[in-house]
């Protein structure tokens, strides 16, 4: 499916659940707007809620992705870049995200589906983060806490930014990943700077990373 499509559609829905209401839109509404018929809004989506979360599907393989490059050596990089990915995608959005914000904190139906969702990242940073603790014997129980407060850190921030209470959402996110950070390689950042050697091996730009790795070590982002 053309992703323009799929876009168009996401678009539509979101305007006219402002405008309406979203039990007052229908399938038929949405496709309309859009410019497309009934039968490419169900190829599309499944549901009229699935269309406010038109990237749920992408950013769960982005993440997934992220996830599997990392090994046991690597997995707070890992986990901190993979988090990363979906914040972006949502400062990236703006205004779409704050309108879809504003939606899911009114409609029981689309609040449900955004915690199905959350769930979703949840369980795959569960399940990465205990094949990298597999040696441990309560690798289940610290992988279902890390995954727990990587979520809830990611969501607590993204809550402040869409509330308009942050305009450093980057900076708090790296603060609050610090927790995460420290739950997976049992070591808090240290309270003053030390030299640090750190080989790598990566084709992302260097000022892309830089942050993060100077976060893992206990250095000012």
């Amino acid at each position: 499916m053309n992703p323009a499509v799929k876009d168009r559609l996401a678009g539509a829905a979101l305007e006219l659940f402002e405008e309406r209401g979203y039990e007052q839109t229908t399938v038929d509404d949405i496709a309309e707007r859009a410019g497309v018929g009934r039968t490419t809004f169900f190829r599309v989506f499944g549901s009229k809620e699935d269309v406010i979360f038109p990237h749920h599907e992408q950013l769960l393989d982005a993440v997934r992705n992220r996830l599997a490059a990392g090994t046991p050596q690597t997995a707070a990089v890992a986990v901190v870049e993979a988090a990363r990915l979906v914040m972006r995608h949502y400062l990236h959005e703006g205004d779409v995200a704050r309108g879809r914000y504003r939606l899911t904190s009114s409609v029981p139906a689309l609040r449900h589906r955004e915690i199905a969702g959350m769930q979703a990242y949840q369980r795959l940073f569960r399940e990465f983060i205990a094949g990298w603790l597999a040696d441990r014997e309560d690798a289940e129980l610290r992988a279902e806490l890390i995954a727990a407060v990587v979520v809830t850190a990611h969501n607590y921030v993204l809550r402040q930014w869409l509330r308009g209470l942050t305009d450093l959402p980057e900076a708090d996110f790296d603060v609050a990943m610090q927790e995460a950070v420290a739950m997976l390689t049992g070591r808090h950042p240290p309270a003053e700077s030390r030299p640090a050697v750190v080989v790598f091996r990566t084709d992302r730009d260097l000022d892309a990373i830089l942050p993060t790795l100077r976060m893992l070590i206990g250095e000012p982002t």
